[in-house]
């Protein structure tokens, strides 16, 4: 994370990046809900709707919303699912 972003600018670029391709998620029935970062820049998420129990739901995780958040926020972002 560069010194010119502080944390909590990071947190607010995921979260409307999250809200971002919640729609994308909710045409299909499903849902991603914000939960927490981490110094290290790790999000956590939680799957919700039809995302929670779909066999593809770490596809979705890796090489959409991680790859999206990569995208618009930085780099070195992580994403994980929690329950």
């Amino acid at each position: 994370m560069s010194n010119t972003n502080t944390q909590t600018d990071v947190i607010a670029q995921v979260k409307q990046a999250i809200q971002d391709i919640r729609p994308a998620l909710q045409n299909d029935g499903g849902d991603v809900e914000y939960v927490s970062m981490n110094d290290e820049g790790t999000v956590s998420v939680r799957l919700v709707g039809s995302c929670a129990g779909c066999p593809m739901s770490q596809m979705t995780l890796k090489h959409g919303i991680e790859r999206y958040l990569k995208d618009k926020v930085g780099s070195h972002i992580i994403v994980e699912s929690v329950n």
